[in-house]
């Protein structure tokens, strides 16, 4: 049978790592139970995470239990640290959403939600918390099918050594029409409805809910005796072709690099070869080792099958959301942070040691798109929040002995086009030839840069066709009107040209940038800032300061649904004049207001004079970028601005 992956999600303080403790405790996997607040759990292994009581690092171990393998995952539940936790969603077979029976469903139970059916992960739900004063499992049952599913019931008390009782088989009824008949009928012994159970939660069509305390070690073992009911393996093929999915980066203490993956298809042994693209290239290296993960620990093993969590040394280049293997494509993830931070430093320090430290915390974590801005000698990151600004400058101290702090977080502000526009460049100085024509046009929100071919090949060859696309996707570009990075363009190559003798491949680099600039020195330019999509809950009185501190801040609400005590409120708002609105809403509300915000995309910035102004961006006094061309007459090469450029062009 293969192994079985099950992550543990939670809004923070719901109790998600006090139930993995209690999990590997009746497991046998470890001999003590730890607990977040005597920072001693096992899977909060690092000091980090002791001293602050959270889960910041997405962390495994191994359980064994009635003769299955089953590896846990436990994700972070702050929403700073979402995208390792998406990362991990992605090699799940299963997850456990822990709710706390007295504060309910929280914002992130929402998002954490919403992500595990997106991506289809059966769920379990383990409401827990119920000896605290104020729990109440009915009402955080009505919160669960009023703003997550209709589709969870109660697993505990209904499911006992395989025996699925008469109120669970009319839950089951109610979603299938053949159930319905044989219920009816009285039909179908233990071992069908069980079955049907599995595949109805293996379908998400029944999310099981179960209760318990798992501080006080109430409800834990019954829970797992129904996770093994309805939970399902299936066979390992180990002929079939190896493949397997990226989803983690780490580096030992030596500064290995290891490479965190899942087996999806048949067997890896220590020395074969895993081949993986990297860009446009493709990759082939040897697993020089395999490790098995269990906590803070790690044990060599010589192969790997179907099902299998383990890590690889030997891979350079392989990133998470990467297939390896017979797997060549790469997933995209939807949790991408909306701030964007400087690194500070004093000089006592290397400017290429602190890069270097912060270039490793990139590969481990992508979301963070460590730039080195070279103008300027400065590194900016890319965060989700405070909180993680605080425990990166801890990693830092503790892991690389680099004091180092952060500016301010801003918001990160994209800049695209309004109208279509064509662009040209031209690099002649003496002995280098190039010439490119492309045309601009604005791509759909959220679409990025992409790239389209319509020249010739006749006109230019495929080799240096491909050499302009390379080179424009091989940097961020800058948007004229705040320097911010370019977004939701479509660049089409309509024309190039060189020469058999004088062209060398920077001189497409070089063409290639300014046409992209001057086309934007044309352009109707737009700023974009980030977006959430929110959702509140308040009290009925609540309603009218909701409603305008929403118009207030810029935003768009739909109409609010309301009953006799309560209202929700969902639309879209800028980041930029929400972010702290949770704290307000919690303070005038007294904590009985929710708030669900959701990373919603881009769209055109709501004061963009104001930040155009703020940011004070010189595009003529930019070093990475010119949008003029350079020509040559009588041996020596001489700069035409962009708006004179045109007319010179050789392809005209």
């Amino acid at each position: 049978m293969k192994p079985i992956t099950i992550g543990m999600f939670a809004h923070v303080d719901a109790g998600k790592t006090t139930l993995a403790e209690q999990l590997l405790y009746h497991t046998r996997s470890i001999r003590e139970r730890g607990r977040v607040d005597h920072k001693d759990a096992y899977l909060d292994s690092h000091e980090i995470e002791r001293a602050r009581g959270i889960t910041v690092f997405a962390d495994q171990a191994v359980m064994l239990y009635k003769g299955a393998t089953y590896y846990l995952i436990d994700t972070p539940g702050h929403v700073d640290f979402s995208p390792e936790m998406e990362r991990a969603i992605q090699v799940m077979d299963y997850a456990i959403l822990v709710i706390s029976a007295v504060e309910g469903v929280q914002g992130h139970t929402e998002t954490v939600w919403q992500l595990l059916h997106k991506h289809r992960i059966p769920t379990f739900m383990f409401i827990n918390k119920t000896d605290r004063i104020g729990a109440d499992v009915d009402r955080v049952l009505k919160e669960i099918h009023m703003h997550l599913t209709q589709d969870a019931c109660w697993i505990s008390d209904r499911l006992a050594s395989g025996e699925v009782d008469e109120a669970l088989k009319e839950n089951m009824a109610e979603r299938d029409e053949q159930l319905l008949e044989m219920f009816l009928a009285g039909e179908g012994d233990s071992a069908f409805w069980l079955r049907a159970l599995q595949e109805m939660v293996c379908g998400q069509r029944v999310v099981p809910c179960a209760m318990g305390s798992a501080l006080q070690d109430v409800g834990v073992v019954a829970f797992m005796d129904q996770l093994h009911l309805l939970t399902m393996a299936g066979e390992a093929d180990e002929q079939e072709p190896f493949g397997a999915r990226v989803y983690k980066i780490r580096h030992d203490p030596s500064g290995v690099r290891l490479t965190y993956m899942k087996a999806l298809s048949g067997t890896l042994k220590v020395r074969d070869e895993l081949c993986y693209m990297s860009g446009d290239e493709r990759i082939c290296e040897k697993a020089t080792r395999l490790l098995v993960i269990n906590g803070s620990k790690s044990q060599p093993v010589e192969r790997v099958s179907t099902g299998d969590l383990f890590a690889v040394v030997g891979l350079s280049s392989a990133q998470a959301g990467q297939g390896v293997g017979c797997y060549s494509d790469k997933l995209g993830y939807e949790l991408v942070p909306t701030l964007t931070a400087k690194v500070l430093f004093t000089d006592s320090l290397n400017v290429k040691d602190v890069l270097k430290a912060f270039q490793m915390l990139n590969a481990e974590d992508p979301s963070l798109d460590v730039a080195w801005e070279e103008s300027l000698q400065e590194i900016h990151i890319h965060v989700m929040g405070l909180i993680q600004l605080e425990v990166l400058q801890q990693l830092v101290r503790e892991r690389f002995q680099l004091d180092i702090s952060f500016g301010s977080p801003e918001i990160l502000y994209k800049e695209t086009i309004g109208a279509a526009v064509r662009g040209y460049g031209h690099f002649e100085p003496l002995r280098h030839y190039a010439e490119v024509h492309l045309f601009l046009e604005p791509g759909e929100r959220g679409s990025g840069i992409t790239f389209l071919n319509a020249c010739h090949a006749n006109d230019l060859s495929v080799g240096n066709q491909n050499l302009v696309r390379t080179h424009l996707f091989e940097r961020e570009h800058h948007g004229l009107l705040t320097g911010m990075p370019l977004t939701d363009t479509r660049i089409t190559l309509l024309k190039g040209g060189a020469h058999n003798e004088h062209t060398h491949g920077g001189d497409f680099r070089e063409a290639a940038f300014r046409a992209l600039r001057q086309g934007l020195e044309k352009a109707e330019n737009i700023l974009l800032e980030p977006y959430y999509v929110f959702k509140i809950k308040i009290e009925l009185d609540d309603l009218g300061k909701v409603l305008s501190d929403i118009q207030r801040a810029a935003g768009q609400f739909d109409p609010p649904q309301t009953t006799s005590t309560h209202a929700a409120v969902t639309g879209r708002v800028p980041v930029a004049t929400f972010m702290g609105y949770s704290t307000e809403l919690a303070a005038y509300t007294h904590g009985r207001g929710m708030i669900h915000l959701a990373f919603g995309g881009y769209d055109r910035c709501h004061n963009e004079q104001e930040v155009i102004a703020r940011k004070a961006y010189r595009k003529d006094a930019d070093p990475l970028y010119t949008s003029s061309s350079i020509f040559c007459a009588k041996g020596h090469g001489y700069t035409v601005p962009w708006d004179e450029a045109e007319a010179k062009m050789h392809l005209l």
